[in-house]
């Protein structure tokens, strides 16, 4: 009895220090009987009920992160990861595998309820306890939301059967995972692992400047085929090579994932077509841009397009290649997995019909990317301790799709004596920005030191048009930064408006408008900030990206179709409350050029621009195919 009263306390007391106000809590008997149980399922004065069993604690910051959800996704349940432990961490999972770990789902489970959704589902036993594995199973997907984040610490009671066996990955990209696609690819490598998947990493090549003439790579394509993967995913190919004939001949030995870090699957050369409608109706010598990376001569743009879409709908490329273990009816065209609404709708649009398309999450270090002492962090970096600062942050700052003239503007138009800028990444000539309070570290290849550059800020801006989702957002957004951008692409999801940042129309001023009201408004910086960290975390962590592609598995009947995984226990470690964090990754982006570089780079933007002549790329061809024949 005394282990009893022990393990109530602990559940009690771990609901008392969520810190969430508007809440009661009801301590139920084993015999309290159906009766009391259905008082409480009608009893109007609670929107939203949650049950716990004896022993079972909810994890810190469980319950407002739920209830955010559940006010967010305007659905029926919300439940988060479980940590399963005895005298250690044995593993997290989900809802849907609860049964497999001998739990107590059924009396109660760290599950976030619509008390009117409940009541459609309530399946209560005989001493009037609610089974809400049954309630869970027949909510209708639609009605229901998993978070990406630990809900419940749920002790063992017994051993855990071993974990279903995962799959053979390849992770596949162009050049490497260096870069903001590269960082994202090698991000959801890392989250599938801790899945329970063995990931094997290929790259198809180390010269970027044969990109535009290469489709075959034997050494990458031979590895890739004796590991016989179970799937293949690809992402960032472009650095590599301008076509997808290597996709295609993937595609016809197994599965292949084609993520959409930007729409180059689906144009004839470019990352993003902006305003250019030619990719709906077929990119041809007539594009804009043809000498903007990736660039590729215009007389080869149309038969490109045509042989990525004949890739994507699963036409043979090159000599047939198929897998005896690949059935006769399922074709063999890569699925192309998006990572934001707007990206899904655009891959969809462009893509040829019958594709498979997929809504995935990208993964973020959730453990690395965290709200910090914020004047601690300045007195580190050498900032101002009372300056309001405002943080923009790409790989280019100054990139032709950044919105760099929207962007000066902006900033320039709240400069003043109080309010400076940290402008993080590849900034060559840091004078263009304008402004007298510039720090300016430039690229930042280790997470931990980026993390700790965006906690040091007040806000983050961008006037990017073009992003498939936008990573700095939601790094910043970790780090309790909220962002303020144009509502635009994928940045509708990378930012919720007025929970983790603002979003403003795209029109002259509104930027420069909404970033001095968010400059002279501590108070909302403050909410949005703290918002930003909880909706965020719970959508954007390696536990959650593993989530979305378990899902695509399911539908594509791909391993069995298996409920949703078991992680590891390394999983925990990105959850800042763990008493082992995940360390952050290094040599994320490419090293700082030297100075001659920059000024030469300089003085090639002002004769020709952003753009890369085709006898410039052939030159730099030239030269790097007689170094790589150099003894």
């Amino acid at each position: 009895m005394a282990h009893a009263d022990a393990a109530l306390a602990g559940t009690v007391a771990s609901v008392l220090r969520q810190d969430y106000p508007e809440f009661r809590h009801d301590v139920l008997a084993p015999t309290t009987g159906r009766a009391a149980v259905e008082r409480i399922l009608t009893d109007p004065g609670p929107d939203h009920l949650l049950w716990l069993a004896a022993g079972d604690l909810l994890a810190p910051g469980a319950l407002i992160a739920l209830a955010l959800e559940a006010s967010l996704a305007e659905v029926d349940a919300v439940a988060g990861l479980r940590v399963l432990f005895d005298h250690a961490v044995r593993g997290l999972d989900g809802p849907d595998r609860a049964a497999e770990a001998g739990g107590r789902r059924s009396a109660g489970g760290g599950i976030l309820w619509r008390r009117d959704g409940l009541a459609d589902h309530a399946d209560l036993d005989p001493d009037g306890m609610l089974n809400e594995g049954a309630a869970w199973s027949t909510t209708s997907e639609d009605r229901r939301s998993l978070i990406g984040r630990p809900a419940l610490l749920h002790r063992l009671l017994s051993d855990l059967p071993p974990p279903a066996s995962g799959l053979s990955i390849v992770s596949l990209t162009g050049t490497g995972t260096q870069g903001g696609a590269g960082v994202a690819q090698r991000r959801l490598a890392e989250a599938l692992t801790l899945a329970g998947h063995r990931i094997a990493e290929v790259t198809l090549s180390g010269r970027p400047e044969a990109a535009e003439w290469r489709d075959v790579f034997p050494p990458a394509e031979a590895a890739i085929a004796a590991t016989a993967p179970d799937l293949v995913l690809a992402g960032n190919l472009h650095g590599a090579t301008r076509s997808l004939d290597v996709v295609g001949r993937l595609a016809r030995r197994g599965p292949v994932g084609l993520v959409l870090h930007d729409l180059f699957p689906l144009t004839g050369r470019c990352a993003h077509p902006r305003a250019c409608g030619r990719a709906a109706i077929g990119c041809d010598a007539a594009c804009p841009t043809p000498d903007e990376y990736p660039q590729l001569a215009p007389g080869r743009i149309a038969g490109m397009h045509d042989r990525k879409r004949a890739v994507l709908a699963g036409a043979p490329v090159g000599p047939e290649v198929r897998s005896p273990a690949r059935s006769p009816a399922r074709s063999p065209a890569p699925w192309l997995l998006a990572n934001s609404d707007w990206t899904l709708a655009r891959a969809r649009e462009l893509a040829p019909p019958g594709t498979v398309v997929e809504p995935i999450r990208l993964a973020f270090p959730t453990a690395v990317f965290r709200p910090g002492d914020r004047a601690g962090l300045r007195g580190r970096l050498g900032l101002p301790p009372d300056d309001v600062l405002i943080l923009v942050s790409s790989v280019i700052v100054d990139g032709p799709d950044k919105g760099f003239a929207d962007l000066r503007g902006a900033l320039q138009a709240v400069a003043k004596p109080g309010v400076g800028v940290v402008a993080i990444g590849r900034l060559d000539d840091p004078a263009r920005l304008g402004i007298a309070n510039l720090f300016a570290p430039g690229l930042i290849a280790d997470e931990a030191m980026l993390a700790a550059w965006y906690g040091a800020c007040d806000l983050h801006v961008t006037a990017s048009r073009h992003e498939t989702l936008g990573q700095t957002p939601i790094e910043a957004g970790l780090c309790g930064v909220p962002t303020l951008a144009y509502r635009t692409a994928g940045l509708t999801s990378a930012v919720i408006d007025g929970v983790s940042g603002r979003l403003v129309p795209m029109r002259p001023g509104a930027l420069a408008d909404a970033l001095a009201a968010l400059v002279g408004d501590r108070a909302t910086r403050t909410r949005l900030g703290a918002f930003a960290r909880i909706a965020l975390e719970s959508r954007y962590s390696p536990a959650a990206a593993a989530l979305s592609l378990e899902a695509v598995f399911r539908r594509q009947g791909l391993g069995g179709g298996a409920a949703h995984p078991r992680f590891a226990p390394a999983m925990l470690g990105h959850f800042p409350f763990a008493a082992d964090l995940r360390t952050g990754a290094t040599g994320t982006v490419p090293a700082v050029s030297p100075p001659l570089v920059r000024r030469l780079r300089r003085a090639k933007q002002m004769v020709f621009g952003r753009r890369m002549p085709l006898f410039v790329r052939r030159c730099l061809y030239l030269a790097g195919t007689l170094r790589r024949r150099v003894p």
